[in-house]
């Protein structure tokens, strides 16, 4: 399913609801302001630690390489960052960025605490508005966001324009599981142990709920392929992970 806006009386998704498009990026800015404070301890507990080896999968793919420049949206704690950072060295930039100012802020604070500083920037944006100059980038990521944004052809047609021609965007996301079997335990755990966890661990049963509602909602493996491919990316890929539960799109700039 694709949560792209809706013509119909302007509105889109969020989760399984439908809000007004002027409307989801305030509701989920509202969500990651409040798990931001555990949102790393959460996702070691949802994946089973199995997010630190997605996000490693995406970062090999990126093969980012000394003095680069690379954009990380929707950056979060900045798992991404901290790694795009050791790979582009002191010579190359990483420009971590979030729509939500709490989360960036937690990403700054955790990344300097671990001495990771000198060539990573932070800055507040949106994806679908990109502050940035085009042709600019070596790589684009971004991990576990696309689902969350309310537009996402536009989004897709912004990280196309800031790349650099040649350079190449990677979205690690939850995708669809590929093993029949596996979808009704995996729906059980998405809608009950997972909203339960969330009201144990952040007591916050809600955000949770709809975490697990916008991963339904968002375009399967092939949808996205198409989408990368509508916003102008050349050859694209994607690697199932974990039965197809996450899956990496890699798209290049020609």
């Amino acid at each position: 399913m694709n949560s792209e806006p809706s013509d119909k009386n302007n509105l889109t998704d969020f989760g399984f609801t439908k809000v007004p498009v002027n409307e989801k990026a305030r509701k989920v800015a509202e969500v990651f302001a409040s798990v931001a404070p555990k949102y790393d301890v959460m996702n070691d507990l949802m994946s089973m630690g199995l997010h630190r080896v997605w996000k490693r999968f995406a970062i090999g793919l990126v093969a980012a390489r000394p003095g680069q420049v690379i954009l990380d949206l929707a950056s979060g704690t900045g798992d991404l960052a901290a790694l795009l950072a050791k790979d582009v060295g002191a010579a190359g930039r990483v420009l971590a960025t979030d729509i939500n100012a709490p989360m960036l802020g937690e990403g700054r604070r955790r990344l300097t605490n671990r001495g990771i500083v000198g060539n990573i920037e932070y800055v507040q944006a949106n994806a679908e508005k990109l502050p940035f100059p085009s042709n600019h980038f070596h790589a684009v990521t971004i991990a576990f966001g696309l689902r969350n944004v309310t537009n996402k052809a536009t989004a897709l047609a912004e990280m196309y324009r800031v790349l650099k021609p040649g350079g190449q965007l990677v979205v690690l996301e939850f995708s669809q599981p590929i093993v029949a079997p596996l979808r009704p335990i995996y729906d059980a755990y998405s809608f009950k142990i997972l909203p339960a966890i969330g009201r144990l661990v952040a007591n916050d049963a809600e955000s949770y709920r709809y975490l697990a509602e916008s991963i339904r909602m968002h375009p399967d493996q092939e949808k996205l392929k198409e989408m990368m491919r509508d916003a102008g990316f050349g050859p694209v890929e994607y690697f199932n992970l974990a039965a197809g539960i996450v899956a990496a799109h890699r798209g290049f700039k020609i």
